[in-house]
Parts: structure tokens; C-alpha cells; sequence
């Protein structure tokens, strides 16, 4: 019987950034399955966990908002592979998370998943935008045994 690892169909070059004083954070081979499992494109990533200094000042600086986000996606080229930041605010994730009454973990899979789904292309604008992305995240979601991030959780 051959054990030998499939080879993945899409290259993934992952750098993980730990700037945030917050406790539970997932470590690099969750980051890396969660990519994976989202990815439709060779990429080089880094992915920046960071407080709500840091998130309010790239929200801020990079679109104009003057508050701390969840996430944000950052492209560098339309050409291949994708060359791309991703910012994850680790005190809105576990605001969040505790709103939705949802596992911490759970919560930040689907906040990789959103933001790599971002770094391809996908955008929530308008309507048929957002009912495409979330049915892709969903169908990730679930394949990687987790509930529909847009269903209510149970209480």
C-alpha cells in the first residue's frame, strides 16, 4: 500500500506573523490547512495576527476607515502566483466569535478562508458577489467539518 501524500495541486509559500498580545491563537499548520483548503491559485502569503492598534491603523490608512476590522486582504499584482498580506485583528476574531457562539477556531478558519478567497478575487460588493463568496467559504467550511459560518450557531 503506497502512503505516499497526494500532491497538492496548488503551490503555497506561507509566512505566519504573531504581533498581538492575545492568548489561543491557532499555530502555523492550522493557518496552512485553512489556506489550503481555500486555495484556486499558486500563492505566497503572509498572514499577520495583530492587535486593534495595528488593524485600526491599516483599516484606516488602506481604505479610509478609522476602526479595527477583523480581517484584511492585501494583493500585490494580478499576475501568478499571488503575492499577497493577510491582517487578522485577534481581539474583534474573539468578539466575534463569542457573538456568533462560535469556537475561537472555528471563527478564524472562516476569516482565512474569507480573506484567501479575497486574495483571488472574490469580493462581496453586491449581491450575486456575496452569495458566490459565501456559498464557496460554506463549501470550505464544511469540508473541513466546520458549520456554515452564515447560519445562526445554537446557543
Amino acid at each position: 500500500m503506497n502512503h505516499a501524500h497526494k500532491p497538492l495541486p496548488y503551490k503555497l509559500s506561507l509566512s505566519v506573523q504573531y504581533a498581538s498580545s492575545a492568548k489561543y491563537l491557532p499555530v502555523r499548520h492550522q493557518f496552512r490547512r485553512w489556506v489550503q483548503a481555500a486555495l484556486q491559485h499558486d500563492v505566497q502569503i503572509t498572514l499577520r495576527i495583530v492587535d486593534e492598534n495595528e488593524a485600526r491603523y491599516l483599516n484606516k490608512s488602506f481604505r479610509g476607515k478609522d476602526y479595527a476590522t477583523n480581517v484584511l486582504a492585501f494583493v500585490y499584482d494580478n499576475e501568478l502566483p499571488i503575492y499577497g498580506d493577510l491582517v487578522i485583528c485577534a481581539p474583534v476574531a474573539a468578539k466575534e466569535a463569542r457573538r456568533q457562539r462560535r469556537s475561537l477556531m472555528e471563527h478564524y478558519a472562516h476569516l482565512t478562508i474569507h480573506a484567501v478567497l479575497h486574495l483571488q478575487g472574490y469580493e462581496h460588493e453586491d449581491g450575486a458577489e456575496a452569495a458566490a463568496m459565501e456559498a464557496r467559504e460554506t463549501a470550505i467550511m464544511r469540508k473541513l467539518g466546520y458549520a456554515d459560518p452564515y447560519q445562526s450557531a445554537t446557543p
